[in-house]
């Protein structure tokens, strides 16, 4: 018998606690974004859990919408 299954980095799982300190935010703040669906996350019983990878995209995006944003202001 083998032992667990080892879980690509691309799949890695992080904790709420964990996403709000690779964020640098309060837990709070990713309570409110949970709240409004700003953020990607998915449930087991009571705990939020969410992929490295979708929050890493989510700050790719929101960098480049930032960026966007500015650029339309600068005209």
């Amino acid at each position: 018998m083998s032992g667990p299954a080892k879980v690509p980095e691309t799949d890695e799982i992080m904790t709420l606690e964990e996403v709000a300190a690779y964020l640098k935010v309060t837990t709070r703040t990713i309570y409110r974004m949970l709240e409004e669906n700003q953020i990607p996350a998915f449930k087991i019983r009571s705990a939020w859990r969410f992929r490295k990878d979708e929050i890493e995209k989510l700050t790719k995006r929101n960098g480049a919408d930032k960026r966007k944003r500015k650029k339309a202001r600068s005209r």
